[in-house]
């Protein structure tokens, strides 16, 4: 972080140069580091790109940094005194390992978001629910009436037991999927379920079917662990099942990744024949479906279509859900329904990795389950979200009518947009974002490059229409550049 003190008699310029040479002694800039570009830090910092180059010319006075043309400005390799003579190479390290860094556009959104304090961006892009539709006060509520003298050393690396039992009943009552809290495994988040199914129940090499598009193609995690990833085209009836069939005659297909209901990020939900249909298939050929199910309690209305695990009699289908889009994403409760086999072998590796998940989220979690508080509160946000969607779809339709298409989901979060008119998504999300808006890309998530995914969860009911004409405003001044 920056602190920058704008009435002090210190010039900004020599204030940024001391930080940037404490950063460099404590090691946070190691010997070789590339500084950022004059530009982008005057744009992190909001001043004029010459304070920077005041700054930067008073750490080449002091010999700490070196520049070059067309390389930019480095610290230097050896500073007796400031540095030791021999560092690692700390860029080599932070490029090698097995775990791939996120895709560019997603580094690109969170650094844009994170550093949004002063002018905070309104944000079509985050999956995640606003503060006001978490389960806060609730949770207060829990806190006040429940005295928490549970142990606080390791609990069961499984999952703390009536947690499980609270779900199993939950599962139940608001999907029918019947289950046993033998056959759970509690997770810090459906990211760290589908993490421990590709690194303990797959091999590299292996192939794997996942939607297109889909979420899970933006995730680094199937290529970290060395797969190989073939698409299943989705249309607005979901996927079709017969796809599978000569993937896995080519391929030898092992597992098959689906969001059936509610899809991240076409919304769309799998029809009822095709359902059937892949669960058939699924069976004969003797591959394993994960089912990524964080939308199916957010229905705008009516029941919920059915999930594949409640349709389930063969034991194809591991359930992935979690509490992040229904309640709130900073408890980090995820779930994880397989053969008891199956959660021993990942409740091993589990353990292996952080011993279980913390105590308290677990135990207020039970209490929001057991009360019935949780009932409550997906009746509430299936309103809030039907109204941010239909604020959403209302203001697109007004202002970007000619520019954008979409079919309104009936649950979710999203809305998959389709540009009307072509567009260079990178240099689109740019331009948003000097605009104070940002929006995920649709290429993200492996489609063609013709589609943004525009969330209408984050932001609040009185930010999305200025959203949208944020938006409109950085696609009409790309158009005119």
């Amino acid at each position: 972080m920056w602190n920058l003190d704008r009435t002090s008699k210190t010039p900004l310029y020599h204030q940024i140069a001391s930080d940037l040479e404490q950063r460099i002694a404590r090691g946070e800039y190691p010997p070789g580091t590339l500084l950022p570009s004059e530009r982008k830090l005057a744009g992190q910092l909001n001043v004029n790109r010459s304070t920077i180059v005041q700054a930067y010319d008073e750490l080449r006075a002091s010999g700490l940094v070196e520049s070059s043309q067309g390389s930019g400005t480095k610290v230097i390799t050896h500073k007796w005194g400031i540095v030791p003579k021999i560092t690692p190479n700390w860029k080599q390290y932070a490029e090698g390992g097995a775990f791939l860094p996120n895709l560019p556009a997603i580094r690109r959104i969170r650094e844009a978001l994170r550093q949004s304090s002063a002018q905070p961006l309104i944000d079509f892009a985050s999956g995640e629910l606003s503060a006001d539709l978490f389960v806060g006060e609730q949770l207060q509520q829990v806190l006040r009436e429940q005295p928490f003298d549970e142990p606080l050393g390791y609990d069961d690396p499984q999952g703390f037991l009536p947690l499980r039992e609270s779900l199993v009943a939950f599962l139940e009552r608001g999907l029918g999927i019947r289950t046993t809290a033998s056959s759970m495994l509690i997770t810090s988040g459906s990211q760290q379920s589908l993490y421990l199914i590709t690194q303990c129940l797959l091999s590299p090499g292996d192939a794997v079917a996942i939607e297109d598009p889909s979420y899970s193609y933006s995730l680094p995690m199937f290529q970290s662990a060395g797969l190989r990833l073939f698409r299943l085209p989705v249309d607005r009836s979901g996927i079709r099942p017969q796809d599978i069939v000569p993937l896995y005659k080519q391929h030898r297909i092992r597992m098959i990744f689906v969001n059936p209901n509610f899809q991240n990020p076409t919304g769309s939900v799998l029809a009822p024949e095709r359902r059937r249909e892949l669960l058939d298939i699924a069976a004969e050929l003797g591959i394993p479906i994960v089912e990524d199910d964080p939308f199916t309690l957010t229905a705008s209305s009516g029941s919920p279509p059915p999930t594949l695990k409640s349709l389930d009699t063969a034991g194809n289908v591991l359930y992935v859900g979690s509490l992040s889009k229904i309640a709130a994403s900073g408890l980090r409760i995820g779930w994880l329904l397989a053969p008891q086999t199956i959660v021993q072998r990942l409740t091993d590796a589990r353990q292996q990795m952080d011993f279980g998940l913390s105590s308290l989220p677990q135990w207020a979690a039970q209490h929001l389950l057991a009360d019935g508080r949780m009932d409550r509160q997906l009746a509430r946000l299936r309103g809030e979200l039907a109204r941010k969607k239909a604020a959403l779809t209302e203001a697109l339709s007004r202002h970007m009518g000619e520019l954008l298409s979409f079919e309104p989901p009936a649950g979710g979060l999203t809305l998959w947009c389709r540009m009307e008119r072509p567009a260079d998504e990178a240099r689109l999300l740019d331009e948003a974002i000097r605009h104070g808006v940002v929006f995920t890309p649709g290429s993200v998530y492996g489609s063609e490059r013709r589609y943004v995914r525009l969330s209408f969860a984050r932001p609040t009911l009185a930010e999305i229409p200025h959203g949208v004409e944020r938006l409109l405003a950085a696609w009409q001044a790309l158009e005119q550049a």
